[in-house]
């Protein structure tokens, strides 16, 4: 059994790789982070240093695969849309056409339900309602469309299955938790119409083990999208009290109406993007939108077709980061 997983030195990507690994598989992560490939190496992994853009390179890598696994995007909340396009639109289309070309048994596309969502409330969201008519940000809208390549290549005789994992932390995330930790350093951390907003989180175990399940899925989950979480919302308030709980920390709060914030995010996108290569806002509408509204998956389909059972809760997954991210900050001191 081979697996080629592109994005295999990012979060997810090299979660899966190394459980592909334990499990007898012999796996190719493909990505650019040559540091995280010289770990992945070490620890079995064959390392191809690839970019999602190079069309020749992502097809060549899919030769001789069993299964691919396409983790590989550029998922920043903030970027030129150019970048965005490159690398979750064209680099799709380089993976399926690599599929199809080589004969994959079965290609797992990771989307998001980032696609879904905006400045409403939205809850208990299923794969059969529509996605949001006006796309949240750059990178919600380049994966919507890298959903449609992927449903191009199931005509032409693609076999595929797509999931869509909400919010995923756990050991390794330097995302969604470090930038909530960063933000109750430095001013605290948003609370916007007093974190009542529902939120869902993914333990990337559970969304590794859901990439799996999609592999050996019957053929009548082929082209089917699955929504993948932890099947626990909970307020934001919630959420990050138990966070900082675990890690020891007081948690500071700055109190925002949902109307304020989301005007503030769109003035900060406004001065980031007339300066070319500033940095990532500190908040955006569409953080906003995932902060400040209540946004819930049903994940009754993946429980159905895939047999996929969240192994890890919420708490448990809280714990286990705020002890590496005790460790990680131990090593860096």
């Amino acid at each position: 059994m081979k697996a080629l997983v592109t994005g295999g030195t990012g979060f997810l990507g090299g979660h899966l790789a190394r459980r592909l690994c334990a499990l007898g598989w012999e796996v190719t992560a493909a990505g650019r982070n040559e540091e995280q490939g010289r770990r992945l190496r070490a620890e079995g992994i064959r390392f191809a240093s690839a970019d999602l853009a190079d069309g020749e390179k992502m097809q060549s890598l899919c030769a001789g695969q069993t299964a691919v696994f396409h983790c590989g995007a550029m998922s920043a909340a903030w970027g030129r849309y150019a970048d965005f396009y490159a690398s979750n639109v064209s680099g799709t289309a380089h993976v399926v056409e690599g599929c199809l070309k080589h004969e994959v048994r079965r290609l797992i596309h990771v989307s998001t339900p980032s696609i879904y969502f905006g400045a409403a409330h939205r809850l208990n969201v299923n794969e059969r309602m529509q996605p949001a008519a006006r796309q949240a940000s750059s990178y919600s809208r380049t994966k919507w469309m890298a959903e449609q390549i992927v449903r191009q290549g199931l005509e032409r005789g693609l076999q595929a299955v797509l999931i869509r994992p909400r919010a995923i932390f756990g050991p390794g995330d330097r995302t969604i938790l470090p930038k909530l930790i960063r933000a109750n350093a430095k001013s605290g951390v948003p609370m916007i119409d007093g974190g009542r907003g529902l939120v869902d989180l993914t333990y990337v175990d559970n969304a590794v083990e859901a990439l799996i399940l999609a592999y050996e899925a019957p053929d009548y989950a082929l082209g089917q999208p699955y929504n993948i979480t932890n099947g626990e919302p909970m307020k934001l308030a919630d959420a990050a009290s138990m966070l900082f709980a675990k890690l020891g920390q007081p948690l500071r709060t700055v109190k925002l109406p949902f109307a304020a914030a989301y005007g503030l995010g769109a003035i900060l996108e406004l001065a980031a993007a007339l300066r070319p290569g500033a940095r990532e806002p500190e908040l955006t509408r569409a953080s906003a939108g995932m902060l400040g509204r209540s946004q819930t998956l049903d994940i009754s389909a993946a429980r159905r077709d895939l047999g996929y059972v969240p192994a890890i809760s919420v708490a448990e997954g809280l714990e286990r980061f705020a002890g590496w991210w005790r460790e990680r900050e131990g090593a860096e001191a």
